[in-house]
C-alpha cells in the first residue's frame, strides 16, 4: 500500500477551478488504487503562521536539540514519508498563494527532507519518487514569450531536486480567463488529461 500526500492550497475553496482539476485526478487515482491511502492537507483550513522571529527561534531551538519529532516538524516528517505527492494551487501573482510558500518553508528542514553530506553537497531525504503539481491559470503562460513569467512550477521543480524527488510532473489548464477561449472546455479537457495521468501515477 502506498501513501499519497495531497496538499490543497486552493484558497477559493469550493469555487476553485484548481480544486476541481485536482478532484478529477484524485477520484480516478482512488478508483485505480483502492488500497492506497490518500492523506489531505487543506492549507486554508490549517492557517499555518509565517515564520515570524519567535517561531523561527522556537524551531531553531528544537532543531539544535535534535527534537525533530516535535509537532512543529509534523508537516516535514509527513512530506518526507509520503510515497507520492500531489500539490494543487492556482497561478497567483506569477507563482502560487502565500499559504503554499508558508507550508514549503515548514517542510524544508535539514535532517528531515534534505541534508548535507561530509563534502557539503546537498542531498534529498524524501521517500517520494514523484510529485505532481496541479494548477490553473487565467492567462497563457506556457507560450514562449510568457513562459519566463511562470514561477510557481519552476519553484516546485527546483525544490524536488533539493528534496531528492526525481520525477516532477505538471498538470495545468490555462487561458481560462481569456475572452477568446472557452474556459469551460479547456478545463474539461485538462480534467480528462488528469484522469489519464492518474492511471499511471
Amino acid at each position: 500500500m502506498s501513501e499519497l500526500l495531497y496538499v490543497d492550497a486552493c484558497v477559493r475553496g469550493e469555487r476553485s477551478r484548481t480544486r476541481r482539476l485536482a478532484a478529477a485526478f484524485l477520484e480516478r487515482y482512488a478508483q485505480r488504487r483502492p488500497g492506497d491511502r490518500i492523506r489531505r492537507r487543506d492549507l486554508a483550513a490549517r492557517r499555518l503562521q509565517p515564520q515570524y522571529p519567535e517561531i523561527l527561534a522556537q524551531r531553531d531551538a528544537l532543531w539544535a536539540a535534535g527534537r525533530l519529532s516535535e509537532p512543529m516538524f509534523d508537516d516535514a516528517n509527513q512530506f518526507a514519508r509520503a510515497d507520492k505527492i500531489v500539490i494543487a494551487a492556482p497561478f497567483w501573482d506569477l507563482s502560487f498563494p502565500a499559504i503554499l510558500r508558508i507550508y514549503l518553508e515548514r517542510v524544508s528542514v535539514v535532517g528531515i527532507t534534505f541534508a548535507y553530506d561530509g563534502e557539503g553537497e546537498q542531498r534529498g531525504l524524501c521517500r517520494a519518487e514523484k510529485l505532481l503539481f496541479i494548477t490553473t491559470r487565467g492567462g497563457n503562460f506556457s507560450a514562449p514569450e510568457k513562459s519566463w513569467m511562470e514561477l510557481g512550477a519552476k519553484h516546485l521543480e527546483a525544490l524536488c531536486t533539493v528534496y531528492g524527488i526525481p520525477d516532477f510532473q505538471l498538470l495545468y489548464a490555462e487561458g481560462l480567463d481569456d475572452v477568446r477561449t472557452d474556459g469551460g472546455a479547456v478545463l474539461a479537457n485538462a480534467m480528462e488529461r488528469g484522469r489519464t495521468l492518474a492511471e499511471s501515477f
